[in-house]
């Protein structure tokens, strides 16, 4: 019988297609990173993905198509999911010519104002080749991302209102036109209906952003995920994370922020727009007595539900750089650890 090794299961990946039916992400390859590094063994994670891909009904990735792009054509396949083979195979040819760093840095820029992606999945599977210094998912996020590329409304130049992610989406909340945008089986579905609304094409500009933006974001994405459990709050706490990783490839971050926290306020109808947490509240939060990490990691790697394994990872990672023990909270009760800490005393 055959050794199971993290490094051979995760090499099979790129077999697989970016997304499977109605364009769901396929986060196998993600996850089993995350999964990894949790401390899922190697068995594990072939079990965990066994069971994934026969539940997702995963598609092989199609062959090559026979046209070859080059630094000159290949934006003229951006959003093109019927591409992504011809991307993939540029983007192959790219970072063997430059490498891992260079080929990133040369492209990211293009790519950043479309950072919505497959509803930031393409943004995910960078950042986890990135972590793994792996020359071919680094490859195979890049054409993904530019196939699935999802245009936003760009800034206008128009004056910021104001320096606070969840400021910023209590605006949008307050633009009632935008409470009739149709809600979609697929969070990208849900960007794309906002970008098409004339009422939201001023939000991009509506927040500042600077050295701090990202860490403020990372506030504002953990007090959501925190009060709420939304899956869709999840996608920020996550994103933010990966946001992290790729963000010092960019020449200009800016970008990239700007329309991450755009498309995260399309998501507000999805999640009832709910109630923004107090200092208060969080504060009260943090002091909710949980299990530390080894715990919860635990737990989350026997899950078969690829975002418990997600959200212990990332969560666990933006504690390291901020400290915030709500991380550690907010985990915990998405994994059925802790009960309900959101009601009041």
């Amino acid at each position: 019988m055959q050794t199971v090794t993290a490094s051979g299961l995760l090499a099979s990946m790129p077999e697989y297609g970016s997304e499977f039916a109605k364009t769901y992400a396929n986060h196998a390859p993600m996850v089993l990173t995350a999964l990894d590094r949790i401390g899922g063994t190697p068995e594990r994670m072939q079990d965990f993905f066994e069971h994934y891909r026969d539940a997702k009904k995963l598609l092989p990735f199609p062959e090559c198509a026979d046209t070859a792009l080059t630094t000159d054509t290949w934006p003229d396949a951006i959003g093109q999911r019927d591409s992504e083979p011809a991307l993939r195979a540029f983007f192959a040819a790219e970072v063997d010519r430059l490498g891992i760093d260079g080929a990133v840095r040369a492209h990211i820029d293009r790519l950043a104002p479309g950072v919505g992606a497959s509803a930031f999945h393409a943004l995910m599977r960078l950042a986890y080749g990135l972590v793994r210094q792996d020359q071919t998912d680094v490859a195979v996020a890049l054409g993904y991302w530019a196939a699935t590329y999802l245009p936003m409304p760009a800034p206008q130049g128009a004056v910021p209102r104001t320096d606070d992610p969840l400021e910023m989406l209590d605006m949008v909340a307050k633009v009632g036109s935008l409470r009739d945008i149709p809600i979609g089986e697929l969070l990208w579905w849900n960007m794309d209906g906002h970008a098409r609304h004339p009422d939201f094409q001023p939000v991009v500009d509506w927040l500042k952003i600077d050295p701090d933006t990202l860490d403020r974001m990372a506030a504002a994405s953990l007090a959501i995920f925190a009060a709420t459990q939304h899956f869709a709050a999840l996608h920020a706490v996550t994103g933010v994370h990966w946001l992290r990783i790729v963000t010092p490839y960019c020449e200009r971050p800016d970008v990239m922020l700007r329309h991450f926290w755009q498309c995260i306020s399309t998501l507000l109808p999805e999640m009832g727009y709910p109630r923004l947490p107090s200092p208060e509240d969080l504060a009260r939060w943090r002091e909710v007595p949980c299990p530390d990490w080894p715990e919860i990691w635990a737990v989350a790697a026997r899950s078969y539900d690829e975002h418990d394994i997600s959200i212990a990872y990332s969560s666990h990672e933006e504690m390291r750089v901020l400290g915030d023990p709500l991380y550690r909270v907010a985990a915990a009760r998405r994994l059925g650890l802790i009960s309900d800490y959101t009601k009041a005393p």
